[in-house]
């Protein structure tokens, strides 16, 4: 089963939408590391790297 909910990872593609810098981030480009970064915070949800990949393909 995923961690993230089906409305949980809704959640997450707008708060992607939003932008890197918008989420505290350095960078203007989202990267895996930096995903998984925003659902451990956000959520309080962790996930490995290959996780996010996954779920997100």
């Amino acid at each position: 089963m995923p961690v993230l909910s089906d409305d949980l990872f809704a959640v997450l593609e707008r708060e992607l939408l939003e932008g890197p810098v918008a989420h505290g981030l350095p960078d203007q480009t989202w990267t895996l590391s930096w995903i998984k970064t925003l659902i451990g915070r956000r959520f309080h949800k962790s996930y490995t790297v290959q996780g996010v990949a996954a779920r997100l393909c």
